[in-house]
């Protein structure tokens, strides 16, 4: 009685405690990116979810039925070399499990490295989005404005991200929209997302990149495009420019709150090139051993 009774307030505490949470923000998507991989988690879990209600069931069926106590003290068990449907069972379903699981996932995979279909016949929005310790910068080319630490995005128009560093690697991360993609200091890494309603969202590093990673994010705010251009009236009226002393004064390490300029630094501090790889190199054109390791030192601190 004392058991069922500490079962069912056990029980009946997790409940109340869980009806105060709030969903996960990867399972509340606001975007087809976001929404593709939430039915992914959710099929996952519901797959897994129905193998382990299986297999406990059997294994309490087996617990139960051949327990010692049914047995006479003088029952010998038969001698069995093997059964081919057990084998057949505990190899193959396994293998059709991975196997459809793999399928998904490349299917995934390919929906959402791409432009969202459903914004296929519009243009994206580009936007260079790059990090350093312990900041976002956010650099618009066709609106000629930048900011720092926040996102504005117009909604039901396909977002191109061009990620990198000026630091060590980092992970560009909004869960609301998709997943996340790393921005490293010699290349550009592409992310195509899109925001189907209004709304406020998080964003943040989400690789470890040194002590101030904890406080490395961002804010995001969808809006309609005619909110969006209103904005960018706005900051070309208010804002001051960006010049290059004062970005390089921003890429020192640090945190900062909101910033927004007119301008970007994609002029005078340009991005690596497309599809450029490699360790960062010197003058000389030779690989700077002396900048990857104060790069990797950065990472560990």
């Amino acid at each position: 009685m004392k058991v069922k009774s500490a079962l069912l307030m056990l029980v009946f505490t997790i409940a109340t405690v869980l009806t105060g949470c709030e969903p996960l923000m990867v399972l509340d998507p606001k975007g087809p990116q976001a929404e593709r991989q939430a039915h992914d988690i959710l099929l996952s879990i519901g797959i897994m979810s129905f193998i382990v209600i299986v297999v406990f069931a059997i294994l309490i069926y087996v617990l139960i039925k051949y327990r010692a106590s049914k047995a006479s003290p003088d029952y010998e068990p038969p001698h069995i070399e093997g059964n081919k449907w057990v084998e057949l069972i505990c190899v193959g379903i396994p293998i059709v499990i991975v196997t459809y699981f793999s399928i998904v996932s490349v299917q995934s995979n390919y929906i959402v490295e791409a432009k969202p279909q459903a914004y296929a016949d519009k243009e994206p929005l580009v936007i260079y989005a790059s990090s350093s310790d312990w900041k976002w910068h956010f650099s618009y080319p066709e609106q000629n404005i930048e900011t720092v630490n926040y996102l504005y995005i117009p909604t039901d128009r396909p977002i191109e991200f061009k990620l990198y560093s000026y630091g060590p690697i980092t992970s560009f991360w909004i869960p609301q929209l998709g997943g996340q993609k790393y921005a490293m200091s010699d290349m550009i890494t592409t992310l195509h997302l899109a925001a189907d309603e209004p709304g406020e969202m998080m964003g943040r590093n989400a690789n470890f990149s040194g002590k101030g990673f904890a406080e490395n994010m961002f804010n995001v705010t969808a809006m309609s495009e005619k909110d969006f251009d209103k904005w960018v009236k706005d900051v070309k009226k208010t804002a001051k420019p960006l010049t290059e002393k004062k970005f390089d004064e921003l890429l020192k390490p640090g945190h900062l709150g909101q910033m927004t300029f007119t301008g970007t630094h994609l002029g005078f501090n340009p991005p690596p090139e497309e599809h450029h790889m490699g360790a960062p190199k010197n003058k000389d054109g030779h690989t700077d051993h002396s900048q990857m390791d104060m790069n990797m030192d950065m990472s560990n601190q």
